[in-house]
C-alpha cells in the first residue's frame, strides 16, 4: 500500500503577506506583465552575453558582400542546418546589385559552432559562439563566405550581429539613467515634501522650468554640446546624464506626494519623538512604505531613456561609430532610397518596439499590483 501523499500547505492568507508579497503574487497573475517581463528579461540576458549569441564580431564585414539580403535557412537530415552562398552580380549599365543562391556551394551552420575568438565580458577568453557558420568545416574559397541571416549593411557587416551588441549600449542606458534618477527623484522629491516651505517652493518651481522644456529640442542642444573628439565611454556617460537631469522630475512629484501623505503618519510621528534624525525618517521610516510605487514609476520611465539615445544617435549627436547601438546603426535609414531597397536596415525598429512595449506592459502590470488592496 503507497503511503498517502503529504497534505498541501494552505495558502497564506492576504491579510498575512508583506506588502512585496501582495505585489509579486498580483503580479504574477497578470499573463501580459509576465509575458513582457520575459521578453525583457531575454532581451538583457541576449544584451550580456552579446560576444556568444553574436554570430560575429561587430565589426566583421565583407566588402563583396554589401547590402546582402537576409539569407534563408534550410535544413536536411544529412547535413543539418545549412545555407546556400550567395553570389553578386553587378549590372554594368544601371550598376543595379543582385544577389542569387548558389545551389551547388553550402554553407554549414550549427550550435555551437567555433568562430572568431573574443572574451565575454571582457574576462573569459572563448572562440564558441551560440549559432552561427561552422568554418572548421569550410574548404577553399568558402572561407571568406559569410552568412547573413538578417541581412548586411553597406559596409557588408551582418545586421544580426550588430543588433545584439548594440542592445547591450541601448538597453544599459536606461538602467544607468534610471539610477541617476532614481537618486535625484528620491532625494529632491523627499526634500521637498518632507521639509515643505522654501525648499519645496524652489524644487518645485525647478520641476516646472525642467518640464516646460521640449524635451526633443533640450537632447539635441546638449547632444550638439559634446565635443567630437571625446572617446565613446565620455559620451556614454554624458549621454546617461543628460537624460537623467531631465528625467527626474516625474518620480520627484511622486515621491513628495507621497511623503506629504504619510509624513504625519503615527509611526513617522514617533520616530521623530524619539530622537530620529530627519534624514532617518525620511529615508528609513517613509521612503520604504511606497518602494512599489517607485519601482513602477522607474520602470514607465525606461522607455524615454531608450528613445532618447535612439535620437540622438539616429541624429548624429549622440553615439558615433565604432559605437554599436541601435540608434547609431538607423543611421543608415536617413537616406529613404536606402530604405526602399534595403528594408532589413530597419531591423533596429523592431527591437525597439519590443522593448518599449515590454517596458510599459510590464510597468502597468506592476503599477496594478503595486496596490494589492484595491478591487478589480
Amino acid at each position: 500500500m503507497n503511503p498517502p501523499l503529504p497534505a498541501r500547505p494552505p495558502d497564506r492568507p492576504e491579510s498575512v503577506m508583506s506588502p512585496w508579497e501582495l505585489t509579486w503574487r498580483r503580479f504574477a497573475r497578470h499573463r501580459v506583465g509576465v509575458a513582457a517581463a520575459l521578453v525583457l528579461a531575454n532581451l538583457y540576458l541576449l544584451a550580456l552575453g552579446c560576444e556568444f549569441f553574436a554570430p560575429a564580431s561587430r565589426d566583421w564585414g565583407n566588402l563583396d558582400c554589401s547590402y546582402c539580403p537576409p539569407q534563408p535557412l534550410h535544413w536536411s537530415w544529412r547535413e543539418g542546418f545549412f545555407a546556400y552562398r550567395l553570389l553578386r552580380h553587378d549590372d554594368p549599365v544601371t550598376f543595379a546589385r543582385a544577389y542569387r543562391e548558389d545551389r551547388r556551394t553550402r554553407l554549414p551552420l550549427g550550435f555551437f559552432v567555433r568562430g572568431e575568438p573574443y572574451h565575454l565580458l571582457g574576462l573569459i577568453p572563448l572562440d564558441r559562439h551560440c549559432f552561427g557558420l561552422d568554418r572548421t568545416r569550410l574548404a577553399g574559397d568558402q572561407a571568406a563566405a559569410g552568412f547573413y541571416l538578417l541581412g548586411a549593411d553597406q559596409y557588408g557587416r551582418d545586421v544580426l550581429s550588430r543588433l545584439i551588441y548594440g542592445a547591450r549600449i541601448s538597453l544599459s542606458v536606461g538602467l544607468v539613467s534610471i539610477v541617476i534618477t532614481f537618486a535625484l527623484g528620491v532625494l529632491l522629491g523627499g526634500i521637498s515634501g518632507y521639509l515643505g516651505g522654501r525648499w519645496d517652493l524652489l524644487i518645485q518651481r525647478g520641476i516646472e522650468v525642467i518640464n516646460s522644456l521640449p524635451q526633443l529640442p533640450l537632447w539635441l542642444a546638449l547632444g550638439a554640446v559634446f565635443p567630437a573628439d571625446w572617446s565613446s565611454l565620455s559620451i556614454y556617460l554624458c549621454i546617461t546624464a543628460a537624460l537623467s537631469l531631465i528625467g527626474w522630475t516625474g518620480l520627484a512629484r511622486v515621491v513628495r506626494g507621497k511623503i506629504l501623505a504619510l509624513r504625519e503618519e503615527d509611526y513617522a510621528v514617533a520616530a521623530r519623538l524619539l530622537g530620529a534624525s530627519h534624514a532617518r525618517v525620511l529615508f528609513r521610516h517613509l521612503v520604504p512604505g511606497f518602494t512599489s510605487h517607485i519601482i513602477v514609476t522607474l520602470t514607465l520611465g525606461v522607455p524615454g531613456m531608450i528613445l532618447g539615445e535612439t535620437v540622438m544617435s539616429f541624429l548624429g549627436l549622440g553615439l558615433r561609430s565604432p559605437t554599436v547601438s541601435w540608434g547609431v546603426m538607423l543611421q543608415d535609414c536617413q537616406n529613404l532610397q536606402t530604405v526602399a531597397h534595403y528594408p532589413w536596415l530597419l531591423a533596429p525598429v523592431l527591437l525597439i518596439i519590443v522593448s518599449i512595449l515590454g517596458y510599459n506592459f510590464a510597468g502597468d502590470a506592476l503599477r496594478d499590483a503595486a496596490d494589492p488592496y484595491s478591487s478589480r
